[in-house]
């Protein structure tokens, strides 16, 4: 049975947590492989609304196995609040149904606390981060820094993990005028934690292993969007992980045989949160209308989404650096009683044409966007299950997608509720 990862192929906010629903009911096993507790996924099941952000998918159904891989960064105070909102709903969660990778980084309050003092420094020039420590915590886990769940067993050598830790982070608060941190303090609030997120940890590699042996089906569950990834996206302008699909098994403790199928999240439309370029973007009337129609602000900030018309060319980018083998398109529904749309099919940067997105930032920066202009339609596809029910200018406009990112549409959404799809490929078939 082929094993899924989720990606969004453009900024995030592409309609991840319907469709990663829809796949978490036919999957055993869910995993969360990246990121923190930035990531916002809503889930509505049987008219009940779920809001996740560090919490994989598959806990708010029963039967399945969820996992937070080692490529996540870990809030535990933030996940231990999760888990007692998602329980008030009537879920069960415990350690027979979550497990987290015991080298999972955690991120600790003065992660955030640096988080929010560099970017209310940097002002204009501002990153557009959420302010939750994601970035900090990143930083000493590449700096071998970090303080891991599974050192939180051991209180000599979380003692040496904190004096570690610390030696950095009080010099870069004295040198910002901030209040250093106690280790005393920071000690005694790790082993207050401790007993309580413990419980939870384990090899999640072996499990993992011993899942796809037995023949269950996984779901890679991805946060934020391809143009976010600390490598391949808008840089510096991204988060700080690495969002495509091979961070799904290096997230989890898997090779890369481990993944059968990537399913690329794509809206119809184009939004993008916080600043970076955005070649498309609509700073004008039609833009409010799609953010209006589409409901666009941010899962976990609340801010609006900037919107723009769509980006074949950044999606095409997605495609190739992913290995897309098919899109889940959503959000067609928002662009019904269009007269005209457009797709972006290239860039002009300074008279030269290009086909994809340069790294530089400083050509980024110039793209002027070349359009292809389509006919709209004034019926709705709103609720449409089958191509039968959408209008022959709505298939036209699907169609040129396909061609334009060079992949095909294996599942099309027409609005927010579940049963609203086009199945036209099932990923976990393959």
């Amino acid at each position: 049975m082929a094993n899924v990862v989720v990606v969004g192929s453009q900024w995030g906010d592409e309609g991840k947590g319907k469709i990663v629903d829809w796949l978490s009911e036919r999957a055993d096993v869910v995993v969360r492989f990246q990121g923190g507790h930035n990531a916002g996924h809503t889930l509505v099941i049987d008219g009940v609304t779920y809001k996740l952000n560090m919490l994989p998918s598959g806990v708010v159904r029963g039967g399945k196995l969820s996992i937070i891989g080692n490529g996540v960064v870990l809030d535990p105070w933030a996940l231990l609040n999760e888990i007692d909102k998602i329980r008030e709903q009537g879920i069960n969660i415990s350690p027979e149904n979550l497990r987290i990778a015991d080298n999972a980084p955690l991120i600790l309050p003065l992660h955030g606390n640096l988080d929010r003092a560099r970017e209310e420094a940097l002002g204009k020039a501002k990153i557009g981060t959420t302010g939750r420590g994601i970035g900090p915590a990143y930083e000493d886990k590449v700096a071998r820094r970090a303080i891991r769940v599974g050192d939180l067993a051991d209180p000599d050598v979380l003692g040496d993990r904190i004096d570690n830790l610390l030696f950095h982070h009080n010099a870069l608060l004295r040198g910002l005028g901030m209040e250093e941190v106690d280790k005393d303090d920071l000690l005694e609030c790790l082993q207050e934690l401790a007993p309580k997120l413990l419980p939870y940890a384990n090899a999640v590699w072996k499990e993992l292993d011993e899942a796809r042996k037995s023949g269950k089906r996984i779901l890679y569950e991805g946060a934020q969007g391809t143009m976010l990834d600390i490598d391949h996206g808008t840089y510096p302008f991204v988060t700080s992980s690495n969002v495509v699909a091979g961070q799904a098994a290096a997230g989890s403790g898997q090779g890369p045989g481990a993944i059968d199928y990537v399913l690329g999240i794509t809206k119809a439309y184009t939004t993008r949160v916080g600043s970076g370029p955005f070649p498309t973007e609509l700073v004008d009337e039609i833009g409010q209308g799609l953010g209006e129609r589409g409901h666009e602000f941010g899962t976990v900030t609340g801010r609006p989404r900037r919107c723009g018309w769509f980006d074949a060319v950044l999606v095409r980018q997605a495609v190739k650096v992913n290995g897309i083998n098919g899109i889940a398109l959503t959000k067609v529904d928002v662009l019904d009683g269009m007269d005209e749309l457009k797709v972006c099919t290239g860039y002009n940067i300074d008279g030269e044409i290009y086909d994809h997105l340069p790294a530089s930032s400083v050509k980024q920066q110039k793209v002027e966007a070349i359009y292809e202009s389509m006919e709209g339609w004034s019926e709705s596809t709103e609720g449409a299950r089958s191509w039968a029910d959408l209008p022959a200018t709505a298939i036209k406009y699907i169609r040129r997608i396909e061609e334009l990112i060079e992949a095909p549409v294996a599942l099309l959404s027409t609005s927010p509720e579940r049963e609203d799809s086009i199945l036209v490929h099932d990923p976990f078939a393959d």
